[in-house]
């Protein structure tokens, strides 16, 4: 199968600058937005499958990619949920499905939490739910900077494959490729939120539809994490990916987009590529 070609744009978003990959689509708006050191270009072979049935966007969060990045800009998660809030606006897309991995859904979780009018549903995907007086998030920060400090040297899929052994050769090179994109103190500042923020109060407070994606093998929510989600908001709907780490479409690209045909009932796995 010929891969897609996504079209770029760049909007104007709370003091600014957003960048966004588009994959059209014959169905309702789904916005993808990533997690802490994920690019949007790197989430293109996910955007294609989703394209199948929605009119797809992936978005560059502020400090990656192509959007706005350096000192001097805010890189907290309020910030970033308001850029998610105005970009809905700018796009002028109505009904839209917010898919979150990682950080992204932690972001998605804070903007529904402002201003979730224009929002159908949120899919949250193995959000980090570290916080206040609650268990470290598992992954170290050193992790994310020593890739980051090589990748801004220059490195190749091979150099990569140190910190994602079990990634793909052209999915290590991408991320090799964008990795450098990752303005350093916007990583920290995420980072350090999944451990100030207190994403459970928000949680208890979103009233639109929300479905939730744990990867089995991930170690970011466990049973008592899920129980607790549970007991915050009984509506949350909720599957888990057994055979999966915490980047679940790279560890088991077919089980992420099963799990989402229990959550959304959308039907893409019987429309495998």
């Amino acid at each position: 199968m010929t891969a897609m070609r996504p079209t770029g744009g760049n909007v104007s978003t709370n003091g600014t600058r957003t960048h966004v990959l588009r994959y059209r689509g014959p169905g309702a708006p789904l916005l993808l937005v990533p997690g802490i050191t994920s690019p949007a270009i790197t989430w293109g072979f996910v955007a294609e499958r989703l394209a199948q049935v929605f009119d797809t966007f992936v978005v560059d969060v502020r400090g990656r990619g192509l959007s706005s990045s350096g000192p001097g800009l805010d890189y907290g998660l309020d910030a970033m949920a308001d850029d998610l809030s105005t970009l809905i606006a700018a796009l002028k897309v109505e009904n839209v499905t917010v898919l979150g991995h990682s950080m992204g859904a932690r972001i998605a979780i804070r903007a529904a939490v402002r201003d979730a009018s224009s929002m159908a549903r949120l899919v949250l995907v193995d959000p980090p739910v570290s916080g206040p007086g609650r268990r470290p998030y598992p992954a170290k920060l050193s992790w994310y900077l020593d890739s980051i400090r090589l990748a801004v040297e220059g490195m190749d899929a091979d150099a990569m494959r140190a910190f994602c052994p079990t990634w793909s050769e052209e999915q290590l090179g991408l991320r090799a490729e964008w990795l450098h994109t990752c303005f350093e103190p916007a990583i920290v500042a995420a980072f350090e939120g999944f451990h100030t923020d207190d994403i459970h109060k928000d949680l208890r407070q979103l009233a639109l539809p929300v479905a939730l994606m744990i990867a089995g093998r991930g170690g970011v929510i466990e049973a008592a994490d899920e129980a607790e989600i549970a007991a915050l908001n009984p509506a949350i709907r909720t599957t888990r990916v057994s055979d999966a780490g915490h980047m679940i479409p790279w560890d088991d690209f077919d089980g992420f987009f099963q799990a989402l045909d229990v959550l959304l009932g959308t039907s893409f796995g019987r429309s495998a590529a």
